[in-house]
């Protein structure tokens, strides 16, 4: 069921999710990003050497890290999210931040987005972190509108995001949390 009331479970990830993981991962800035970075970036991500790097990120990842992914009614996984303290430079600090966010650009507007990120929120309220934050492109309209739409906020914050010598700016989001 892939409709606008298709039903996800979200579930915490497993090592054996990583290679589709990646994939939705890969496809997902190929789509989100394009026009927003270089393009010859874009067509040069492997979804292969991500799922390498994504293993050995999953093996080797926080207690505090949290990694979940949604599956359909038939068991694929169809999205995936990433949490844990908000990291400012290498300090982690008491509010949660949101890592990654990516599902399956034919599962988009589902509500598979929406599970996994009402499901990290409700992690990291009962974890006890004051507010929730993640960086998105400032281009990227659309992620925009689905965190405000979850009640995310600017805060004011950018920064440069730099992909082969481009600054692609990214804008900070907070949104309360446990209350």
């Amino acid at each position: 069921m892939s409709g606008p009331s298709a039903r996800v479970r979200v579930r915490e990830m497993a090592l054996a999710d990583c290679e589709r993981v990646s994939r939705i991962r890969v496809r997902g800035w190929q789509t989100a990003y394009r026009g927003l970075m270089p393009q010859h970036h874009l067509d040069a991500m492997d979804p292969a050497a991500d799922a390498e790097r994504r293993r050995a990120l999953f093996a080797s990842a926080a207690p505090d890290v949290v990694n979940l992914v949604a599956e359909d009614d038939g068991g694929e996984v169809v999205g995936w999210a990433c949490h844990g303290p908000y990291r400012d430079g290498e300090v982690r600090t008491a509010d949660a931040e949101l890592y990654a966010l990516y599902v399956d650009d034919g599962r988009l507007g589902t509500g598979v987005g929406r599970a996994l990120l009402r499901e990290s929120v409700r992690r990291c309220e009962t974890a006890g972190h004051p507010r929730m934050l993640l960086w998105v492109l400032r281009g990227n309209a659309r992620a925009r509108r689905f965190y405000e739409r979850a009640g995310f906020v600017p805060d004011g914050a950018e920064e440069p995001f730099e992909v082969e010598g481009v600054a692609v700016p990214e804008v900070r989001y907070a949104r309360p949390l446990g209350g």
